[in-house]
């Protein structure tokens, strides 16, 4: 049996590189051996256009199985994934998604709906990657109470200490409340350029507010053309421009997320014995 470790991507604030992290740390991650299934939990449907997909197309989509799962209804958990050419897997979104908590408003324990999906698919996969909304809603509260951790992207262009204190509370709500295992795994700078003093005294300045509380990666992902064109066509950035800067940063940061998980696991077992 796979021990499968689930993250959200996950920052309220929208422009950060949410989706474009978890297409990238995904695939790099299907390259270093690892089973992955990522989940498209925004109703704009983001990350099921950057993989390719078309709402249009989808006979199965994440909003058919969590209202399934709400009203008793179990089908087959693995109808509907779609398998990307790169090696990962999708559960889609859709524009229904809009309407799920207006649908789900008298079901029962309704935040935790997407992990008992999840837990019926999740032995087969080693990671699980959930592209959270930009925002702190009900699916975003769905993906903190599925989730193992947290990684939180933040663009490198201003001071995000209030979206990153609610953010934090809402972590910690989680974690007090529904789901105590949630851990934040670290933050990620993104759209990083290194040539301006904005970007430099922004990175010091989260360094110094969040640095001691909370991990902050030593890979750090460059603002990039490329990065922005790759969005539009159905793959990675390593299919796209296997040479640039943002694949060779999200190559470096896909090593220190494997690392980090081997460190994690083996202080527990040490704990566990």
């Amino acid at each position: 049996m796979r021990k499968c470790k689930t993250i959200a991507i996950c920052n309220q604030k929208g422009g950060v590189g949410k989706t474009t992290t978890t297409v990238n740390l995904g695939v790099a991650l299907v390259s270093n051996g690892k089973k992955v299934l990522l989940v498209d939990a925004d109703p704009q449907g983001d990350l099921t256009t950057c993989l390719g997909f078309n709402e249009d197309n989808l006979d199965e989509t994440l909003f058919n199985k969590m209202y399934g799962i709400a009203l008793g209804n179990k089908g087959d958990p693995y109808k509907g994934i779609l398998h990307h050419k790169e090696g990962v897997d999708l559960i889609p979104s859709s524009s229904e998604m809009f309407d799920l908590e207006t649908s789900l408003v008298t079901a029962m324990n309704r935040e935790v709906i997407l992990r008992k999906y999840l837990d019926e698919v999740k032995n087969n996969y080693d990671y699980i990657l959930i592209d959270s909304t930009p925002s702190l809603g009900m699916m975003n509260l769905n993906a903190l109470s599925a989730a193992d951790s947290v990684i939180i992207p933040v663009q490198a262009q201003y001071l995000p200490a209030k979206c990153m204190t609610q953010l934090l509370r809402t972590v910690g709500r989680v974690r007090e409340h529904i789901n105590p295992k949630l851990q934040i795994e670290g933050i990620l700078l993104t759209i990083v350029d290194r040539r301006t003093n904005l970007a430099k005294s922004t990175v010091e300045a989260i360094r110094e507010n969040f640095g001691s509380m909370i991990k902050i990666y030593n890979s750090q992902i460059p603002i990039a053309i490329k990065a922005a064109e790759v969005a539009s066509k159905g793959e990675s950035i390593f299919a796209y421009e296997p040479n640039s800067s943002v694949s060779k940063a999200y190559t470096e940061f896909a090593k220190e997320v494997l690392v980090d998980v081997r460190k994690k696991e083996r202080l527990h077992s040490a704990y566990s014995r």
